[in-house]
């Protein structure tokens, strides 16, 4: 595990959706159940059924991307929960609202953290309005990317790691070499600097080790992180790779020359 804190990568302007995305995640957060600033979801048993209701009904499900909205009997309820009325949702959208959704304080706080470091750069690079598209873009591809792996799973998916790791990719490759100080756990969490490809480079290796592992489920979708970050990369180095200059020497004819 890695815990990036700081970049030495200055930005030329404000990044305006990176703030944004960052804002409206933690609203949204605040607002749902898990917050404990929302006393309408109760506690205990009541609170527990709740939280896993809001998840089905605005996280993804898999399943549904392929089969269709799950009827509530075929929801993953914890045990003692009554069955939910049927309610409506497209599951294609369920992707958008899945990811601004998170499963808890340290999740939310980890992916704010993330896009709050890497995530004003690429904005700069790439502008407001194309980064906010690449943002949906990554996060819409890396759900799809896990559910085709695991297409019969009926564990609600939520938070913003596909998308946000689609903007670690895409830093590594424009900005490989900016100094990134970080939190290593087996390093007794002592602050140290290393350049960004060797700090994406070990957590993605830690991620695809993982996704070879993992096998749906309850858990991290380590998967949907894989498939954000290589996006996000193979979309930086097509869009934004050097190009090639070509000087063309055009040399005069006896006819040009002048006396």
């Amino acid at each position: 595990m890695v815990i990036p804190v700081y970049d030495q990568n200055p930005v030329r302007r404000p990044p305006v959706v990176t703030y944004t995305l960052i804002g409206v995640c933690t609203a949204v957060f605040l607002l749902g159940p898990l917050s404990g600033f929302t006393p309408a979801y109760g506690g205990g048993q009541r609170l527990l059924c709740g939280q896993s209701l809001y998840f089905a009904r605005w996280g993804v499900v898999p399943a549904e991307l392929f089969h269709g909205t799950l009827p509530p009997v075929r929801l993953v309820l914890p045990g003692g929960c009554p069955v939910p009325p049927a309610y409506g949702k497209v599951p294609f959208l369920s992707v958008l609202t899945a990811l601004f959704l998170h499963g808890g304080w340290v999740h939310l706080v980890g992916n704010m953290l993330f896009l709050w470091v890497f995530g004003d750069n690429v904005e700069n690079r790439m502008g407001r309005v194309r980064f906010a598209l690449f943002y949906l873009a990554a996060g819409y591809l890396a759900t799809y990317g896990f559910a085709l792996a695991h297409p019969g799973d009926t564990q609600s998916l939520v938070g913003a790691s596909g998308a946000i790791s689609g903007a670690l990719g895409a830093y590594l490759y424009l900005y490989p070499r900016a100094r990134v100080t970080s939190l290593f756990p087996f390093l007794f969490f002592v602050p140290l600097r290393f350049p960004a490809w060797m700090v994406l480079g070990f957590w993605f290796v830690l991620q695809w080790l993982a996704a070879q592992t993992a096998r749906g489920g309850p858990g991290v979708a380590y998967l949907a992180h894989v498939v954000g970050f290589a996006f996000g990369f193979l979309f930086a180095w097509v869009c934004y790779r050097p190009r090639r200059k070509v000087s063309l020497v055009i040399r005069p004819t006896r006819g040009d020359i002048q006396p």
